[in-house]
């Protein structure tokens, strides 16, 4: 199998790693839907001794009205067909908003999950944030857009905020260079996951879940965090102060792989 490309059901992936055991990332919202870069996987590469690694986004083309129920759908397909069996799962954002629908609806292909920065319900302003960022899109504004969502990584008031501004607009100069045809997966996937309030359903989960995140997370608030992981039974919560979105470190790192090698 190659390192990037796309599975027959038309999932593209990106692969890195050569352990023993498969392991699905279902990757967050982006602007496209293709291969990753290997760097935008990175995170992840601490597993890459035990696991073989599949970072995977949504299909690309997405009909108007998809759902995060057809998006988990797909996945399962995809999984039944290269896998045929459980494999390990980490839904990262809007990755893991998909994978809470995915592990209640295929039980049968989840073996353990981990919710990384992600959990029940974005909060009130991260969701205006997404449709806004949509909308920008849509209207062709790809740099603008950029800057909005690269902007929640940055310090958000003060003098730091002031001094962030010239990068963010470099970084967004860069990578609006190479935009996407249209904004249709995009708007598709942000309206999809506007619609994603899954508390009530959280007891419903039956998988050993780990939920992680930053007290700082921009998109998830500590109380998200705390209510997805009390709900669903038997989850883990591990909350790392002074930390954004996506969560990260040494500790992080610590705690995703000691639960991983949980049986």
């Amino acid at each position: 199998m190659k390192n990037q490309g796309y599975f027959r059901s038309g999932l593209p992936y990106t692969r890195i790693g050569n352990g023993d055991k498969p392991l699905v990332v279902f990757d967050g919202l982006t602007f496209e839907h293709k291969p990753q870069s290997p760097a935008m996987v990175k995170m992840y590469s601490f597993l890459d001794k035990e696991y073989t690694i599949y970072s995977v986004l949504r299909k690309p083309n997405l009909p108007q009205q998809y759902s995060l129920d057809d998006m988990a759908d797909d996945y399962a397909v995809m999984i039944r067909e290269e896998f045929g069996k459980p494999v390990d799962i980490i839904g990262i954002s809007t990755g893991g908003s998909v994978a809470l629908h995915f592990a209640l609806l295929h039980p049968d292909l989840v073996r353990r999950l981990v919710l990384h920065s992600s959990a029940h319900s974005l909060n009130d302003k991260a969701k205006q944030l997404q449709l806004d960022i949509a909308q920008l899109a849509q209207a062709g504004q790809w740099r603008k857009a950029w800057s909005v969502l690269i902007a929640t990584g940055f310090p958000q008031s003060g003098i730091a905020s002031h001094l962030c501004k010239p990068l963010i607009g470099i970084i967004a100069v860069l990578l609006s260079m190479h935009h996407p045809k249209d904004a249709n997966d995009l708007l598709v996937t942000v309206q999809a996951e506007d619609k994603h309030a899954f508390q009530s359903q959280l007891h419903e989960i039956s998988c050993p879940t780990l939920v992680a995140g930053g007290e700082d997370d921009y998109f998830y608030s500590p109380e998200l965090f705390k209510q997805t992981a009390a709900g669903i039974p038997n989850a883990r919560l591990c909350l790392y102060a002074n930390m954004g979105h996506p969560a990260g470190g040494k500790q992080f790192r610590e705690d995703v792989l000691r639960f991983l090698r949980e049986r």
